[in-house]
């Protein structure tokens, strides 16, 4: 394979591969065996059809494209690894020339990890933590009882709903004559079964103890990130350097990502989400464009440290995160899934080192 590496501006490479044709070939088996998980076709279970079923089904250009993107998964990695090209974020990938029979021809262009001029972190670190000194969390009984009189409050509707199933035509006023404000002492006691009724719970004080000690946990998560956020601020004040556009970018596709997979949970389009806020999706990248670069900076300067530090999440940790977006959201992509993952790991993992400082 012939592989050429052009410098560009703002810490980016140009990376131009052809593919010789016999080497191309070898991935169009595999490449129908992917369609045709895809492919629901009459007389045969999702994924079962044989591959001669699944030719007549695909055009030429679709195979070949999914042979495309099979070859660019396998070959980016080898490029990078063999000509040491410190590459970070989604890279973009153009194919110039795909033809059945031919050599594969196309280009990538990905950021490499620009020159940052850190500051001494560790001080940075340990000097924001003695600024903000540590807070002891706290859960008064009031907290607990204001919970779990909002929860007796949910099961209450919960059981007049089921009993008044099939009113989903009544009008605004109908609705609320039908479903009048449900008074304290109409709530479900809370005793053992009521406890029971959410889980694994031997008793209602194990459940009380449970709850207490879920907000007790949610305190602590909330100072731990704003003594973070204090940390980010201070690491983006303190570090200069230029910031690749693709690197923006990618975090800008990280956020839209993250609110389609939202929006596609809570059971809607994307494209209506769009028509409902009047808005382009490009208007809301050029929205986005400012937290994006400071995400990207931030996300330059942590992994910098994790290389420094020899910091990074293993194998296995990246798989079973992954398996859990994949199982939540089933559509998701693979390949994003995985990226978002490995960022997510990366960060915590540097963060607690920070913290420990």
């Amino acid at each position: 394979m012939k592989t050429t590496i052009k410098k560009l501006d703002k810490s980016e490479v140009e990376i131009s591969s052809v593919l010789p044709s016999e080497e191309f070939k070898k991935y169009e088996s595999k490449a129908i065996s992917h369609i045709g998980e895809r492919l629901e076709l009459p007389g045969f279970r999702k994924g079962k059809a044989p591959e001669n079923v699944v030719r007549e089904h695909a055009t030429e250009m679709m195979i070949l494209e999914e042979m495309a993107e099979l070859a660019i998964q396998d070959i980016y990695p080898k490029i990078i690894e063999e000509e040491k090209i410190d590459a970070i974020g989604r890279p973009q990938v153009s194919i110039t020339k795909i033809a059945k029979g031919e050599d594969l021809e196309f280009k990538i262009i990905t950021a490499i990890i620009p020159e940052m001029a850190l500051p001494d972190y560790k001080k940075l670190a340990n000097r924001v933590k003695k600024e903000n000194p540590e807070v002891k969390v706290e859960v008064d009984e009031a907290e607990v009882d204001k919970t779990i009189l909002e929860l007796r409050k949910m099961r209450a509707e919960q059981s007049r709903n089921a009993n008044h199933e099939g009113h989903e035509d009544m009008s605004a006023e109908e609705h609320a004559k039908a479903h009048p404000e449900i008074k304290e002492s109409d709530y479900p006691p809370f005793d053992d079964d009521f406890a029971k009724s959410f889980g694994d719970f031997e008793n209602a004080e194990a459940f009380k103890n449970k709850i207490r000690e879920n907000m007790k946990i949610e305190k602590e998560t909330i100072e731990k990130d704003k003594l973070r956020m204090k940390i980010v601020e201070e690491l983006l004040k303190e570090t200069s350097g230029e910031i690749p556009e693709i690197f923006i970018q990618t975090e800008i596709d990280k956020i839209l990502y993250r609110l389609q997979a939202d929006i596609t949970n809570a059971g809607l389009k994307f494209e209506d989400y769009l028509v409902q806020i009047k808005k382009t999706e490009e208007d809301l990248r050029n929205e986005w464009r400012d937290d994006a670069e400071k995400r990207a900076k931030l996300q330059i300067v942590i992994h910098n440290i994790s290389e420094k530090e020899n910091i990074k999440p293993t194998e296995e940790e990246i798989t079973k995160e992954v398996d859990n977006i994949m199982t939540m959201y089933k559509d998701a992509d693979p390949a994003r899934a995985r990226a978002y993952i490995e960022n997510m790991l990366e960060n915590e993992k540097v963060f607690t080192f920070l913290e420990n400082q």
